[in-house]
């Protein structure tokens, strides 16, 4: 039996609270649609999201435009 494969993306720590989220892309056998996990680490506990690459798109916007509206070190809040 083929065993999905998993590629490392990105691996980030929230400052605050100290979380540990890791970005991977999930691919199964025998082809088709692959999938961003998303794995946030708290202390012991996993929190793990599979998501479509239209799923991933909408919600990446959305942190775009909420980064995008918060006040940066420095700056006026556009």
């Amino acid at each position: 039996m083929d065993k999905l494969t998993i590629t490392n993306l990105d691996k980030l720590r929230v400052p605050l609270g100290g979380q540990e989220i890791e970005l991977q892309q999930v691919d199964y056998p025998g082809g088709g649609m692959s999938l961003l996990r998303i794995r946030i680490r708290e202390g012991r506990r996993f929190t793990v999201f599979d998501i479509d690459p239209a799923s991933a798109a909408a919600w990446g916007e959305a942190l775009t435009r909420w980064a995008g509206s918060q006040p940066q070190a420095g700056q006026e809040p556009q």
